[in-house]
């Protein structure tokens, strides 16, 4: 096993809402991620993927408020910090955001230059406005960006070359994690190509050491990540290797997942497409038992009336569910006859 790069443990989080209401978008969430690994997070719109992500960062903003738990980035432990010293020494440095409608972060008065000033003044505030220049005309040429792009406005970008830009000025000071959230998103398939190619290149050369790559395409995680885990309404339902979970996943929720989407890849082609009834619950009041109970055709009325945890089956796999994984595997194999 390599390093521990970053380890999750207990984490929960919440919005207050203006009525005064707790809305538990994090619950209890646990994960740990190696040097060198990549980790896909994948759920249909709602589940807590981008809490997570934000809340990954430590830095909390209202309505989006710390509850419990602690989030160690490379041996430290950030989830009690307070706001000036995450951002001063933990933000870009050992943990960087690429946000959802990235292409939308850039502000079009400003050239591309200028973003990349402020984020490494932001550290080194000592480094003269040549040496940015140079620093970051060569992580561009490395990442196939033009350095033309520094002195264009982002009005003067194409859709894709703005996101690839926003990646290169998130990771500028070579953060340990990398969270990208739907960073191919609204991207036409040439371009979602170029921004996975990219992300893989990052890695490659060390400029991040590991990433958590936020999707609802399962499929595309087969390509990008090294293990996927998938949420539902605040919690962890299933992880398990990125082939696994496309070939073979165990919670019926993944599973409808799975059902849901055209996957191309051989060995999952010709499947019959489903759909999953029903909406998630209301986070406000979560139900007492399994939150995908009522959503879950293979439900009983233990499911819905007691809570379980996640539980180890196989090597390095688990899922949350009631029902034996191997008498799922038997009921998936019986509907496909």
């Amino acid at each position: 096993m390599g390093k521990t790069i970053l380890e999750v443990k207990d984490l929960t989080t919440k919005y207050i809402t203006r009525f005064r209401e707790d809305v538990y978008a994090v619950d209890h969430v646990s994960l740990s991620l190696e040097e060198g690994k990549s980790l896909g997070i994948a759920g249909e719109s709602g589940c807590g993927k981008s809490t997570l992500a934000l809340s990954l960062m430590g830095y909390y903003f209202p309505p989006l408020h710390y509850v419990s738990g602690e989030i160690i980035i490379d041996g430290k432990n950030i989830s009690k910090m307070d706001p000036d010293t995450i951002r001063k020494n933990i933000l870009g440095k050992e943990i960087a955001y690429i946000p959802q409608a990235a292409m939308n972060a850039l502000n079009p008065t400003q050239r591309i230059i200028s973003f990349i000033e402020d984020v490494i003044h932001a550290h080194y505030p000592e480094m003269s406005r040549k040496e940015i220049y140079e620093s970051a005309r060569k992580r561009f040429e490395e990442l196939n960006l033009s350095p033309a792009v520094l002195e264009k406005y982002p009005v003067e970008l194409s859709g894709g070359m703005k996101q690839r830009t926003v990646i290169a000025i998130s990771t500028i000071l070579s953060p340990k994690v990398l969270i990208a959230d739907e960073p191919s998103s609204a991207l036409d398939v040439t371009s979602q190509k170029m921004v996975i190619r990219m992300l893989k290149n990052l890695m490659e050369k060390g400029y991040i050491k590991s990433m958590i790559f936020i999707t609802h395409e399962l499929p595309l995680l087969y390509n990008v990540t090294d293990d996927i885990m998938v949420m539902y309404a605040g919690q962890i339902v299933e992880k398990s290797t990125a082939k696994d979970m496309i070939f073979d996943p165990i919670h019926p929720y993944s599973k409808g997942l799975m059902g849901s989407i055209i996957v191309p890849e051989a060995g999952a082609r010709n499947t019959k497409l489903t759909a999953i009834p029903g909406t998630p619950p209301n986070l406000k009041k979560p139900p007492a038992g399994c939150r995908f109970a009522e959503r879950c055709k293979y439900a009983f009325n233990e499911c819905k009336a007691n809570a379980v945890g996640l539980k180890d089956f196989d090597e390095g796999r688990s899922y949350r569910c009631l029902i034996d994984s191997a008498r799922l595997r038997e009921v998936y194999k019986n509907e496909q006859q």
